[in-house]
């Protein structure tokens, strides 16, 4: 009973090998798509000359700036707005803002209404993932008992 299982187990390994080199040697749109942007990325900013060593250090480093240009934007930005804005009506009206208290609930209105818009484009984005990996997933188990097939025929 062992013996058969460690068959199975050996003949899904198999598969499973195959099926990934068909998947690797056989790029679909997105990874040629994406291998043609990481190959002008690389050349454009010359990458392809450097040793993996220094290509890990430089990306390492622009990945730490963009995300820390990133977190910088997202988290003071609106206020500093926020304050510009205030002082640019003190510098033309004069005195304190008396419409700041209306400008604060169309601005909470407004957060709420993208916050709304935000879930709405999230969950239309997750359903087409799960359809886009679904998809993938059929034609690649339909490929690998396609390529299965065409093995068992050789061999038979």
């Amino acid at each position: 009973m062992s013996d058969s299982s460690s068959y199975q187990y050996a003949a899904a390994g198999t598969l499973l090998l195959v099926l990934l080199a068909f998947v690797l040697f056989q790029p679909n749109g997105l990874a040629r798509w994406l291998q043609k942007k990481n190959y002008q990325y690389e050349v454009t900013f010359a990458l392809y000359m450097l040793t993996p060593t220094e290509k890990f250090i430089f990306n390492s480093i622009l990945f730490l700036t963009l995300s820390m240009l990133t977190t910088a934007c997202c988290v003071y930005l609106p206020s500093h707005i926020l304050l510009i804005s205030r002082r640019a009506y003190y510098y033309f009206a004069g005195g304190d803002a008396t419409f700041l208290g209306a400008s604060r609930t169309a601005a909470s209105h407004l957060g709420g209404t993208a916050a709304k818009a935000s879930e709405a484009v999230y969950d239309a984005t997750a359903n087409m993932v799960g359809a886009a990996f679904g998809a993938a997933a059929n034609a690649s188990a339909a490929a690998g008992e396609e390529v299965a097939g065409q093995v068992a025929d050789s061999v038979g």
